[in-house]
């Protein structure tokens, strides 16, 4: 009895460590974070992923189409002075144009113009002020440009263009702008337009036209 008691007496007791609750808990708040950061990145992954489906399905850029509707002649006024060897020109010519936008965002544009040109000469111009046109919205435009007539008559196929009686013009629009996509993608676009026709000197009328659009992006 007295060997046992002293055995048992010369055993110490299992020691317990203060540390061992402690490291349980950091490893479980690691976990915590850890799963927080990936649903985290998922999250921010699938949203990335839906804005460049959208950017590139719902919202991707279209091109801003800029027609001529209709070119008519008014105020022309022409004679001949013989006893000055002058030709007299007169003339305003009236260009309906519209801008038709089939984004799913504004399209903002900047100033510019249009040109009535002679023979690649300009002869005419007139400012189009910027501005800003809805999604899927079209806006016409009407646009008056005065003949120079100085210019015209200065060009030495004029005269024969005269005697043949008819006079071959050119309106010309080109229109920069930008279509802001999510408002996170800016994305230039430039659209044109260029159109022949015909003034018949006779009856001032307008015909054979013949007109070309273009965009770039």
């Amino acid at each position: 009895m007295e060997v046992e008691s002293v055995r048992n007496k010369s055993e110490k007791p299992p020691t317990e460590h203060p540390n061992s609750s402690g490291g349980a808990g950091v490893l479980r708040n690691r976990r915590k974070l850890r799963n927080i950061s990936f649903a985290v990145i998922g999250v921010l992954v699938f949203i990335i992923i839906l804005i460049l489906i959208l950017a590139f399905t719902v919202f991707k850029a279209k091109r801003p189409v800029t027609t001529i509707e209709d070119v008519s002649l008014r105020n022309l006024k022409f004679s001949v002075d013989l006893a000055r060897l002058q030709v007299l020109l007169n003339a305003t010519v009236d260009v309906d144009i519209t801008i038709k936008n089939p984004n799913k965002v504004g399209f903002k544009f900047k100033d510019s113009n249009a040109q009535l040109n002679y023979r690649g000469q300009q002869v005419g111009v007139v400012p189009i002020p910027a501005g800003k046109i809805s999604a899927d919205k079209t806006v016409p435009m009407n646009l008056t440009l005065t003949v120079m007539a100085d210019r015209l008559i200065s060009d030495s196929n004029f005269f024969s263009d005269v005697r043949n009686g008819e006079l071959p013009l050119n309106t010309k629009t080109e229109i920069p702008g930008k279509v802001n996509v999510l408002n996170m993608f800016r994305i230039r676009v430039v659209s044109s337009s260029s159109c022949n026709f015909t003034v018949f000197l006779s009856n001032s009328s307008v015909g054979d036209q013949n007109c070309k659009y273009k965009t770039k992006i």
